[in-house]
């Protein structure tokens, strides 16, 4: 069975695609043959916080529908909740992090007026001198009401690890999940990058240890201990390595590209990601068929 038939899809992140208008994006991206966008809210695509952002979901909805894209909620923004601090507050800040709960929650349900496959989030940068159990309590608390409207709605939640926050590795996310009572909606998000830059494992070490868990996958290069999102094949991640743990997993979601610096470029830098993974799954394809 070739890599597609066995349920991987590519995706492409909007906030690659942050100079377009929507509906151009997602013709962009449907014409290069990608399957689906991971939609960022913010502006200019999807602001949640507008006055009109029903509509604006509404006009989304449409866009995806008219390309034949899935979907996949991410909340990602930068600025979206104070235009001085990158994304703050979040769920482990001082102070009053009841914005990012708000955001979180409006995610869901934005995700569940597109029939999104999963919102994605994460935790957040623990404040120099708060203790690692004040930041589990913040954490899991803010994170409580945003899995209860997740379950009633139908929407997955999907926890990305990310390089320096609380949760910042595969492991410290299986710990939250225990420490949330392992609830079936709550998955994981893994940005390959991720997995090269700061995982303690090899990357299919890492895709193995989550397994069935993983519910979203981004997909970008980096090197050891650098976070900075670059392309594929610019940086160290054994694609074909990747990808192939990824498919003995079982994933048939949306595997998205996220390249949020390069919007500059964005068609050229989209239709070089798509042949660099087209041309990986071809050599998986080539190897599963050998005798």
């Amino acid at each position: 069975m070739s890599a597609a038939g066995r349920g991987l899809r590519l995706g492409y992140g909007s906030n690659g695609f942050s100079g377009h208008r929507f509906p151009d994006a997602c013709a962009v991206i449907a014409g290069l043959g990608y399957d689906g966008v991971a939609l960022t809210l913010d502006q200019p695509h999807l602001d949640p916080f507008a006055e009109d952002a029903a509509a604006q979901t509404a006009r989304a909805a449409k866009a995806l529908a008219d390309h034949g894209l899935a979907v996949l909620v991410e909340t990602g923004s930068r600025y979206v909740l104070d235009p001085w601090h990158k994304h703050e507050p979040t769920l482990v800040s001082d102070g009053d992090r009841g914005p990012r709960v708000e955001l979180l929650t409006r995610a869901v349900r934005i995700a569940a007026d597109l029939g999104a496959e999963a919102m994605s989030c994460w935790s957040g940068v623990l404040p120099e001198g708060t203790g690692a159990e004040e930041g589990w309590r913040r954490l899991t608390d803010g994170l409580g009401p945003v899995l209860d409207l997740a379950h009633d709605l139908g929407v997955t939640v999907c926890f990305e690890p990310e390089p320096g926050m609380h949760v910042d590795t595969v492991d410290v996310a299986l710990e939250l999940r225990r420490r949330l009572g392992e609830p079936e909606h709550l998955r994981l998000t893994l940005d390959l990058g991720h997995l090269v830059c700061n995982e303690p494992r090899t990357p299919e070490a890492t895709i193995a240890l989550a397994g069935h868990l993983v519910g979203n996958v981004q997909v970008d290069d980096m090197v050891r201990d650098v976070h900075e999102h670059l392309e594929l094949g610019s940086g160290t991640l054994d694609l074909d390595a990747a990808l192939r743990a990824l498919l003995d997993t079982g994933f048939a979601g949306l595997a998205s590209v996220e390249l949020p610096r390069h919007s500059h470029a964005a068609p050229a830098v989209a239709a070089r990601q798509m042949t660099a993974l087209r041309a990986s799954l071809a050599r998986l394809d080539e190897e599963a068929a050998r005798p």
